[in-house]
């Protein structure tokens, strides 16, 4: 059976912290901001974290390397 090949859009995208959790920023920030609340804009900022199965499944995309 062939190695699994990473996922390149999602490691451009995505990185795995020390605690097996998956660091990423929030979409929806690049433009069109003015009909957005500022708490909307305001939590869009920054990083967000994801664990659980979604990030498993991510992980898994990143191969064996993560």
């Amino acid at each position: 059976m062939p190695k699994q090949k990473t996922h390149k859009g999602i490691k451009k995208r995505v990185k795995v912290t020390a605690h097996g959790k998956v660091k990423f920023h929030r979409h929806n920030k690049g433009h069109l901001q003015s009909g957005k609340s500022g708490n909307r804009r305001r939590r869009l900022r920054g990083t967000t974290t994801l664990s659980g199965p979604y990030a498993a499944k991510m992980i898994t995309l990143l191969g064996p390397s993560a």
